[in-house]
């Protein structure tokens, strides 16, 4: 959830933002493909010495550097400061949601799938949490007083990283070079990049679209747009149980599929604040059945080193982040809503078509747990059914 605060607080503010600081909404939205690069360097090197890297002290130091990337992002003076602080913020970007994902694999297989959709869920509910917050903060003070809302996520991840379950270290030569070495792995993560990207474009200048095309408030917005993820944790907290139903490639596919039907409408046909909404629902279920089937079968590609995994997914997504957030600013400006609507159906096909070419080791009756080495963990008796 601090992961994402960092993130939600920008699509409130956006347009607040360019009126202090004299910027149109495409360049402020920039702040976005900033955190992505620097959360896409610091998870390539996350990725490469993940094995000796212990979870939760990498849970503690991005909620760290979250509150302070909130402080810098609040007091900064002009538009080229305001960009600059985004660095701190995808440092801390990359080290919360890497360590977040990664402690999924000290679940057994039994229960990884429902952990994963938790964990999912928590991502979406800094969406319902923190954007109506964000927003009434922004229409009732300023968008500078709205990034203490992030901030105080982040002391709480602080805290709650002392109790985390602990996702020990496995040591491994050339982590990096094993995901990347891995045809089916490499397959999964083209998707997840072409799906983030067109996901990241949406969601930047979601605030944006309410406001300018249907004529929402400031104060509103933040509530707006909690609808599509509070579907969202609706269907990521229950899609574990869509796996014995379901392969989890055709769930990712199917769900990439319908999201990419959805949004050229939501875009460029939405005659309404009430149908757009209705439109943001059904997207939300959708994405809560893609993200968590994704992301478990990602987790499955390498199980003795998840850490290395999900730093490398944190790497695309934030790849994804910074092309979503730059082309889709660059289509609003030029070309409009509309264009980028058809944009994001394209992606959403082409990575449903990649997820379909991936190996699920569930599929081929195989058992992809690692049972965790650390002492604490062993102490607890897990079997293989769990």
């Amino acid at each position: 959830m601090a992961s994402q605060a960092l993130l939600v607080v920008l699509g409130p503010t956006i347009v607040a933002i360019g009126d202090e600081l004299g910027a149109p909404v495409g360049v402020v939205g920039q702040a976005r493909s900033i955190a992505a690069g620097a959360a896409l360097a610091a998870s390539g090197g996350l990725a490469a010495r993940s094995g000796a890297l212990d979870g939760r002290r990498l849970l503690a130091a991005g909620a760290g550097l979250a509150i302070v990337a909130c402080a810098a992002v609040a007091t900064a003076p002009t538009l080229a400061v305001f960009l600059t602080a985004h660095l701190l913020v995808g440092l801390a970007f990359a080290c919360l949601l890497s360590a977040g994902f990664a402690g999924v694999s000290v679940s057994p297989p039994p229960r990884r799938g429902r952990a994963m959709g938790y964990v999912a869920a928590a991502n979406a509910g800094a969406w319902i949490l923190i954007n109506p917050m964000v927003g009434l903060l922004t229409g009732w003070m300023s968008w500078r007083v709205a990034q203490a809302v992030p901030a105080v996520i982040a002391v709480a991840a602080l805290l709650a990283a002392r109790t985390a379950a602990p996702v020990p270290a496995r040591r491994a030569a050339r982590p990096l070079r094993a995901v990347l070495g891995t045809a089916s792995a490499r397959r999964w993560l083209a998707g997840e990049l072409i799906a983030y990207g067109a996901w990241t474009a949406f969601l930047t200048f979601s605030g944006a679209f309410f406001i300018e095309t249907l004529g929402v408030r400031d104060a509103a917005v933040g509530w707006v747009l909690a609808a599509g993820p509070a579907a969202y944790v609706v269907t990521a907290t229950r899609s574990g149980r869509l796996t014995g139903f379901l392969p989890r490639r055709r769930q990712v596919a199917v769900a990439a599929l319908v999201m990419a039907l959805l949004l050229p409408v939501l875009l460029a046909a939405a005659g309404s604040v009430a149908s757009a909404v209705a439109l943001c629902v059904l997207i939300g279920f959708a994405a809560g059945v893609r993200t968590p089937a994704s992301a478990g079968l990602g987790l499955d590609q390498l199980p003795d080193q998840p850490g290395a995994m999900m730093a490398a997914r944190t790497a695309v997504t934030q790849l994804g982040y910074l092309l979503g957030a730059t082309v889709g600013g660059a289509l609003i400006a030029g070309a409009g809503y509309a264009w980028l609507g058809l944009m994001l159906a394209a992606g959403l096909a082409a990575s449903a078509l990649l997820a379909l070419r991936v190996t699920d080791p569930l599929d081929q009756g195989g058992d992809p747990w690692v049972p965790p080495s650390h002492p604490m963990e062993r102490s607890r008796r897990w079997t293989r059914t769990g």
